[in-house]
């Protein structure tokens, strides 16, 4: 990205009337973020929703005067910006129409053929919840995915820690600019974020972590995955914002369920009542709804034995396809007296073990 354009693009981003949806459309229409401060004002209202009031805050000159000041930053220290035209802007976050139009980055990310999850949740995590995302970050290590979050207290450092015990990729969006940490107790695994992984924001050096920036930040962490799934929450909490701008986005939600009577699943049994979010039991469901294949390198050479360990329902699913030579997911779960979203996860364990192999349309077999 040139600098010209980089700079036009900051002061276009600064002006607090335009948001990423307008200012996108203001590009589209001239060209250019230096084409847009130097088109005519009466060219730029026949643009659908631009008015005076915009164009007013659009042609004052400090916009332009602060983007300056933060482009001196940017360059004595290096920050890696993306536009979101870049062929290295994440994908995924190109197709949201919020996505942010410059965002800045550092570290080592390389989202290039990977599989990208959000997890997010309650900062006053429990054991319990703990233990489950500590474990659900183990048993999709094997299919190698990036794990995003907010790099906040509870839900989030369990998981990018999680992430790093795992050596997989972790990102971390952050509320605020590059050059400050929060909570500032996590400052010390800043280093081993940035060295697999890193941090994106949307935020310049000035930016303070307030609470709006957390809500604004949680578009980009549900926009950056193909799922977002929330560990625990309250009834209320900005892992279901998270959540909810995940649906908007047509992207999958899991939740993981928990009793009725405790306060930090309320959100989470919520999310499963109103079919907002699967329900999450098994870390390998998420593999499955997502259609998530090993690697032939990476898949668990197994030698086909004749006593293979294999649990009642699995037992059970292998004599049915047995007799069956190969059928559909439906089937199998009908068949077998098996709860289709168990069955899911079943099949996958199964698979893992070297037992059967799926096939084109849902369709599974024994080796």
């Amino acid at each position: 990205m040139q600098e010209t354009d980089l700079l036009y693009s900051l002061a276009l981003q600064h002006v607090p009337k335009i948001g990423d949806i307008t200012a996108k459309k203001l590009l589209a229409n001239c060209g250019s973020a230096e084409a847009v401060f130097k088109e005519k004002k009466n060219k730029l209202l026949k643009i659908d929703g631009i008015g005076t009031t915009i164009l007013s805050e659009l042609f004052d000159s400090y916009h332009l005067e602060q983007a300056e000041k933060e482009l001196k930053f940017i360059k004595e220290n290096k920050i890696e910006c993306l536009h979101f035209t870049d062929e290295d802007y994440p994908d995924k976050l190109k197709h949201c129409i919020d996505g942010p139009i410059v965002i800045f980055k550092s570290g080592k990310i390389d989202l290039k053929e990977k599989h990208i999850i959000s997890i997010v949740g309650t900062r006053k995590i429990t054991t319990m919840g703990m233990v489950f995302c500590e474990k659900l970050v183990e048993e999709l290590a094997p299919f190698d995915p990036i794990i995003v979050s907010g790099f906040a207290y509870g839900t989030d450092i369990t998981a990018q820690k999680s992430a790093l015990k795992h050596d997989l990729q972790t990102i971390g969006c952050l509320a605020h600019g590059l050059n400050q940490v929060y909570p500032k107790v996590h400052k010390k695994y800043v280093a081993e974020v940035e060295k697999n992984g890193g941090f994106l924001t949307e935020f310049w050096s000035n930016s303070n972590p307030e609470r709006e920036n957390f809500l604004k930040r949680n578009r980009i962490i549900a926009g950056l995955s193909e799922a977002t799934i929330v560990i625990e929450s309250a009834e209320k909490g900005g892992s279901l914002v998270t959540a909810d701008i995940a649906n908007s986005y047509n992207r999958e939600v899991f939740a993981v369920p928990g009793r009725t009577t405790d306060s930090q699943s309320v959100g989470c049994n919520n999310l499963i009542k109103y079919q907002k979010a699967y329900l999450l039991s098994n870390p390998l469901d998420v593999a499955y709804m997502l259609n998530w294949q090993l690697e032939d390198k990476e898949k668990p050479t197994v030698q086909k034995q004749l006593f293979v360990e294999l649990d009642h329902d699995e037992k059970v699913i292998y004599n049915y396809l047995k007799q069956s030579d190969k059928q559909l997911l439906d089937v199998i779960a009908l068949e077998c007296g098996i709860p289709i979203f168990k069955t899911a996860s079943i099949l996958l364990n199964m698979e893992l073990k070297g037992m059967i192999r799926p096939l084109p349309g849902k369709l599974f077999e024994v080796i």
